[in-house]
């Protein structure tokens, strides 16, 4: 049976997240536990790892730097083994390279690119983009996207966007008066700044696949 480690570095709806993440994992042929947790040696071990996150970038990073031997733990599981890798929100604008809100923070530089402040096209829009937008996929082939149709609608609640340096990277976006990375990727990484745990049906499957991708 498969462990899935949902990191919790103080930041993010652990409880809609891990529900969500249980009520998939019971569909699975063999199953797998979800653990709630910032023990490092855990997460070194496990199987897939989810990071969630809500709030400013500089507040998730200092989290996760407060927890002795957690960023250690994670590039050893996600970037040495290769371990399946899913950022929720902040925790995908963590995969950057920086941060920039309230000045310069460094992420974790798994995917090329800038966390910038969002300025739509039109002055309608509001900031924070909060609530349902349909999803434009760019990757469709993408395993974790198998179950999931174009014009399917996700939930965001978010102030600064991705700036993916590579396109290749960008799996799936929204219009919000310009484009917003939506879904982001490459190698055994993906991260949604939607909240799969509160986008009902096209969170779940999202989840599912993501419980099942081999990359």
């Amino acid at each position: 049976m498969e462990t899935i480690a949902l990191v919790d570095v103080g930041s993010g709806n652990l409880r809609s997240a891990a529900k969500a993440l249980e009520r998939v994992a019971a569909d699975l042929p063999g199953g797998a536990t979800v653990h709630t947790t910032s023990d490092p040696d855990l997460v070194a071990r496990a199987d897939r790892i989810v990071l969630p996150g809500q709030g400013a970038f500089a507040d998730v990073a200092a989290g996760l730097a407060r927890i002795d031997g957690l960023r250690a733990a994670l590039e050893h599981a996600v970037r040495a083994n290769a371990r399946p890798y899913l950022g929720i929100c902040v925790g995908m604008q963590l995969m950057a390279d920086r941060g920039r809100e309230h000045g310069d923070h460094a992420g974790l530089g798994w995917i090329g690119g800038d966390v910038v402040p969002m300025t739509p096209s039109d002055p309608a829009l509001k900031i924070p983009q909060m609530g349902w937008n349909d999803l434009d996929l760019l990757q469709p082939s993408h395993p974790v996207l198998r179950n999931v149709a174009a014009g399917e609608h996700a939930y965001f609640v978010h102030s600064y966007k991705f700036d993916v340096q590579d396109r290749a990277d960008l799996l799936a976006q929204v219009d919000y008066g310009g484009g917003v990375a939506a879904i982001v990727g490459r190698d055994n990484l993906v991260g949604t700044q939607f909240h799969p745990e509160k986008s009902q049906a096209v969170g779940l499957k999202l989840l599912a696949a993501f419980l099942t991708w081999r990359p």
